[in-house]
């Protein structure tokens, strides 16, 4: 029995746009696989594209071009994830808080463990009922 590859990674497989261009800044096909698994950890396009030190608008462009069918749809597979996982986490600090570092004369003397409801309550705000339906 052979070891089969992470399914996350098959999902988010796909094939880099072609370029038009030989510029070492542009969208090379490794700043695009980046550029994806950025999206799936954060879900957020500006913040993914930025990271990279690109704009979310050429990253648009990029997704509008011809050929770009198997990114855009790691792009959207990718996005969905990333919300996902943005939204868990802002329920989990939410729900459980964080420590935060008490400092006096530029040292660490204790920490306080801090609950954020506006955290929680943006989270339950911005999550479409429809994730729900399955259940």
């Amino acid at each position: 029995m052979t070891d089969s590859p992470d399914p996350e990674a098959d999902t988010l497989a796909f094939t880099p746009v072609p370029s038009t261009s030989a510029r070492h800044d542009g969208w090379t096909a490794e700043r695009q696989r980046q550029f994806i698994d950025l999206l799936a950890t954060h879900g957020g396009v500006a913040h993914a594209a930025r990271t990279l030190g690109m704009t979310p608008q050429t990253a648009n462009r990029l997704r509008r071009r011809p050929g770009a069918e198997s990114f855009a749809r790691a792009w959207d597979l990718a996005l969905v994830e990333g919300r996902q996982r943005a939204y868990d986490e802002a329920v989990r600090r939410g729900k459980d808080g964080v420590r935060i570092p008490v400092i006096r004369n530029g040292r660490v003397v204790a920490h306080r463990h801090r609950f954020d409801n506006r955290l929680l309550f943006a989270a339950c705000y911005g999550e479409p009922f429809s994730r729900y339906d399955r259940l």
